[in-house]
């Protein structure tokens, strides 16, 4: 197949690139140069669809292009960014999908559990409903202009991604420098949900929607297994040997890292029902053997 695939250079994107060897990849990409030294000269590039009339010749597209969503202390400005940066390639892409007579028939658009929104304890899947705050607003925008692909001859497939559990990247990287040095522990009470997926998953949850033409809609991409962040906290300092009791007081995230500390002191305990249905097998579905296999 002929995939066109945005956020390609970031944590998901480039191990996404090397598990589709079997394809014919487009990548779009505001550095071309950069992106080639990351990922190869040898895929097609694109520096904007601004010039393209439509994506005839397209077979598939996947769509992970957004700012990181924890990047930066989320002020106006950075809201504004951080929906721009997914709604408007998102629409684009729609957009173009709608000019064009042999549209691509896949279209795979990333969301996050962020959907949801805080859950407490109560365990939530695709046929859940939200809890309206900021993270819910985005992915609601994000998915809604995705979904307006859709059509007979164009399927979309929403991934609503949890917390993506890999090497070198992610929020892993970020908890690994204080948790090995014997100073990790909860968040708070601990007992907000951590709903999580190891990269191997992830890629392969993708690749399934991508080769199962039957499948449409949206689909959790999270571990069978959601744990609380006590939990996530204890089996990360057993992996490493070192103790994990330190808890970290809401008020200080909170401080220091304003509305967007609720990613960290709110939760949620996402379950992949539609995935596992569709017939998906995770390789991953305990946090133990995950990060067992991350972090040696």
């Amino acid at each position: 197949m002929k995939i066109l695939i945005t956020g390609a250079t970031g944590f998901v994107g480039k191990q996404l690139v090397k598990s589709l060897t079997d394809h014919q990849l487009v990548i779009l990409t505001r550095n071309v140069s950069d992106a080639k030294n990351i990922l190869g000269s040898h895929h097609e590039y694109w520096q904007t669809l601004t010039d393209k009339p439509h994506l005839n010749g397209i077979d598939a597209v996947i769509n992970l292009a957004g700012e990181p969503i924890v990047s930066k202390r989320w002020t106006n400005k950075q809201k504004i960014i951080i929906s721009e940066s997914r709604c408007n390639i998102t629409a684009e892409l729609t957009q173009l999908m709608s000019k064009s007579t042999t549209p691509p028939h896949t279209f795979i658009s990333a969301s996050a559990i962020g959907y949801y929104g805080r859950q407490d304890k109560t365990p939530v899947d695709e046929s859940s409903g939200f809890h309206a705050e900021f993270s819910h607003d985005i992915c609601q925008q994000w998915e809604d202009l995705a979904l307006q692909a859709q059509s007979q001859q164009t399927r979309v497939c929403i991934t609503r991604i949890g917390i993506v559990l890999g090497k070198k990247g992610g929020a892993l990287a970020k908890m690994l420098p204080p948790f090995k040095l014997g100073l990790g522990g909860p968040i708070g009470s601990g007992e907000q949900g951590m709903s999580w997926i190891h990269m191997d998953d992830l890629l392969g949850l993708i690749n399934y929607l991508l080769s199962h033409n039957d499948l449409q809609g949206v689909f959790n991409a999270t571990a069978p297994n959601p744990v609380s962040n006590e939990e996530f906290s204890q089996t990360l300092g057993k992996v490493l040997n070192r103790p994990a009791k330190i808890t970290t007081p809401p008020l200080a995230l909170r401080l220091a890292m304003g509305e967007m500390s609720q990613l960290l002191t709110e939760g949620q305990f996402v379950f992949p029902t539609r995935a596992l249905a569709a017939g998906y097998e995770f390789i991953y579905t305990d946090i133990e053997t995950a990060l067992n296999n991350i972090v040696s």
